[in-house]
C-alpha cells in the first residue's frame, strides 16, 4: 500500500469515527435545547437592560445554568456510551486516550 493510500484510508477511518459520535442520533434535540438556552440568555440580557429585579434575573440565570448542565450531562453520557465504549472495545492506546479525555471532561464539569 502506498503512502497516499495509507493516508486516504486513515482519513476515511477518522471520518467514519466522527460519524458515530453518540449525540448524532439526538442532534436535533440537542440543537433545539441549545436554541432555547440561547433565547434564555437573550432574555436575561434584556432583563438587565430593562433593570429588572435582581432576584428575578438570578432565578433566570439559575434556570439557564441548569439547562446547560443538562445538555452537558447528556453529551457526556452519549460520549461514554458510544465513543469511549467503542474505543474500550477496540483496546490499545485509543482506549486509554478516550478514557483520559472523558476523565478530564468529567473533572471540568464537576469544577464548574
Amino acid at each position: 500500500m502506498s503512502e497516499h493510500e495509507h493516508v486516504a484510508d486513515r482519513v476515511a477511518e477518522r471520518a467514519e469515527e466522527h460519524a458515530h459520535h453518540g449525540y448524532i442520533s439526538d442532534k436535533e434535540r440537542y440543537l433545539a435545547r441549545l436554541r432555547r438556552i440561547e433565547g434564555q440568555a437573550r432574555g436575561i440580557s434584556r432583563m438587565v437592560d430593562e433593570e429588572k429585579y435582581c432576584i428575578d434575573i438570578l432565578t433566570q440565570i439559575s434556570a439557564l445554568t441548569s439547562a446547560l448542565e443538562a445538555v452537558a450531562l447528556g453529551l457526556l453520557d452519549d460520549h461514554l456510551k458510544h465513543c469511549v465504549l467503542d474505543a474500550a472495545r477496540s483496546g490499545g492506546p485509543d482506549a486509554e486516550a478516550k478514557l483520559a479525555e472523558a476523565s478530564a471532561a468529567i473533572a471540568r464539569l464537576v469544577r464548574s
